[in-house]
């Protein structure tokens, strides 16, 4: 047994700080003396040597390492043909048992993905003849391809997975989001469904899938609803989250954020879906929650983008938008793909007045995930912040056409109809078709109570609101109503209102006004008074509340707030 195998034995055994360091002594002496090492044993001892490097996660050094040792290796393959012609078998035994060539260039490509170098990950394994590429390696190819947007060689790495792997999912999910038909998808794993026991299930999980990616929300929720009852599939984290993102796809919030809990419950280390979860909680005013809820995240994982999320979500609803910029591009530095930190990001640049950098946040989402509404809502709400109605109605009807004519997207035109006063009326019939599909769907509520405003018929917007708040409590409506209230001099009920408002989401500013207005109202004099120490006392806390351009760079010297320590 030579030097160069026990640097084997200690690599297997996963000493990794010793192989380092016994790697590149014995590469020092080689290179001094080219004689003390075959060939063979150099390219194992460079592999080694970048093996320990990776796992110290210096990857552009282990890139290097790595691809120095593939230059010795054709070093290698010139002596070995030799030595084979001269009929050397104890060079092939030795050949076969070298650290695999493929395997190193995996590697290469593993160091260049996570460097963010995607087209240098795609030319190493474009270099791989496909007949020896492993369904790792075609694995990630296809979501190399697809995130350049090369669709057709995405699609057929993802089938060559599934031809050696049948039971791969998330290969399954990506030939899904790529258009590929269900019955397609489902063909490929016909095999082993028959050939197995208890895979019955496998072909209702496609299915299911497929109607997600096809942006069939309640077709999704009850093919999902359907698996999840069955006694082997019962309290499954990963449905249940799937579920969860479905109903907040389809708007159903109050759905979303039980099967989020119940998630959650089952698993309390869970960190998939729970920006999500974090981003509901913080729109419903739940902030000391949602700032539980990242805390916790941050001590399972700081290297995921989920937690940073949600902190980012807890500052932007605290109108701290500096802050949740950082965090929102914090997150997107950990995943790039990672949909709800763009639209965390898009949003607080919007509400910082930097609409067009939003723009471009707000297209990446949707590019990664088009079936999800929330990302044309907030391009949308760029447009008419920058008074592009044109450039807003176009991708309302856009969306109308592709997605058909649900709540949501009769909600989303109706939103921009209601921007030009030629276009009220047609905004009115969008809203009373998405009320009569479903008469609990908050935005559409608003938006209908909000046109009922402008036209002054106050009876017929707080009955409107007194329906919808019969079967949910909602900040916005219960603040709405109040504000109709008023404009009748129902200033006692109205004062409950705001007050119920104000217990659902202690920071609506809106609802404070309304109280605030009441209250001066009624007593002028005294109001005036408290109006002005109010003032006085808030002068120097309001700058700080909204935060800086500046404030970036503060919470970024400042990373143990967020849960680094």
């Amino acid at each position: 047994m030579n030097v160069v195998d026990h640097v084997r034995d200690m690599a297997a055994a996963g000493l990794h700080s010793n192989v380092r360091i016994v790697s590149s002594l014995l590469l020092t002496m080689s290179n001094n003396n080219p004689e003390l090492f075959s060939p063979a044993q150099k390219y194992q001892l460079l592999v080694y040597h970048a093996d320990a490097i990776f796992h110290d996660k210096e990857y552009r050094n282990a890139a290097c390492k790595y691809s120095m040792a593939l230059q010795q290796k054709k070093v290698l393959s010139k002596t070995s043909k030799v030595r084979t012609s001269t009929g050397g078998a104890a060079a092939n035994i030795q050949a076969q048992s070298l650290p695999s060539e493929i395997e190193v260039k995996y590697k290469i490509a593993e160091c260049y993905t996570i460097l963010k170098l995607d087209k240098d990950a795609i030319a190493v394994l474009d270099g791989i003849p496909s007949r020896q590429r492993t369904p790792k390696i075609n694995m990630m190819l296809a979501n190399l391809y697809r995130k350049a947007g090369q669709e057709r060689s995405a699609v057929t790495s993802y089938k060559e997975v599934l031809r050696q792997c049948p039971l791969a999912l998330d290969a399954i999910i990506g030939l899904l989001s790529l258009s590929v038909k269900g019955a397609e998808v489902a063909s490929m794993t016909m095999d082993v469904i028959q050939s197995i026991p208890n895979l019955d299930w496998l072909s209702v999980w496609i299915k299911a899938y497929a109607f997600i990616h096809a942006g069939d929300n309640q077709r999704a929720i009850n093919t999902i609803c359907s698996l999840e009852k069955k006694s082997l599939l019962r309290d499954n984290v990963d449905l249940l989250v799937s579920l969860a993102d479905v109903y907040f796809r389809a708007g159903d919030t109050k759905n979303a954020i039980l099967k989020f809990e119940q998630a959650q419950m089952l698993d309390p280390y869970l960190i998939k879906g729970m920006d999500v979860y974090g981003y509901l909680m913080a729109r419903e005013g739940h902030l000391e929650d949602v700032e539980v809820l990242g805390g916790r995240l941050f001590n399972i994982s700081d290297q995921h983008a989920e937690p940073w999320v949600i902190s980012g979500c807890h500052s932007f609803y605290s109108k701290r938008y500096s802050r949740a910029l950082y965090l929102g591009a914090k997150a997107i530095q950990l995943n790039s793909n990672s949909v709800q930190a763009l639209l965390l990001k898009g949003a607080a640049l919007r509400n910082m007045g930097r609409v067009q950098e939003a723009i471009i946040h707000f297209r990446e989402a949707m590019r990664l995930a088009p079936c999800r509404l929330d990302c044309y809502e907030g391009l949308i709400d760029c447009y008419l912040a920058s008074n592009g109605i044109r450039e807003a109605m176009g991708m309302a009807n856009n969306i109308y056409k592709t997605l058909g004519a649900n709540a949501q997207t009769l909600t989303i035109l109706a939103t921009v109809c209601l921007e030009d006063p030629v276009t009220q009326e047609k905004a009115k019939t969008l809203l009373d078709k998405a009320l009569a599909q479903r008469p609990d769907y908050t935005k559409a509520v608003v938006k209908k109570a909000e046109l009922l405003s402008r036209e002054q018929k106050y009876e017929e917007g707080i009955a409107l609101l007194r329906n919808a708040l019969a079967n949910q409590s909602d900040c916005v409506l219960h603040r709405m109503l109040g504000d109709f209230l008023v404009a009748v001099n129902d200033y006692q009920e109205a004062m409950d209102q705001y007050s119920i408002a104000l217990s659902l989401d202690p920071n609506d500013q809106k609802s404070l006004e309304g109280m605030q207005k009441m209250e001066k109202e009624e007593s002028p004099t005294d109001a005036t008074v408290e109006l002005d120490g109010d003032d006085m006392e808030g002068s120097g806390e309001d700058g700080d509340l909204e935060g800086s351009d500046s404030e970036a760079a503060q919470w970024a010297d400042q990373e143990q707030w967020f849960g680094m320590q």
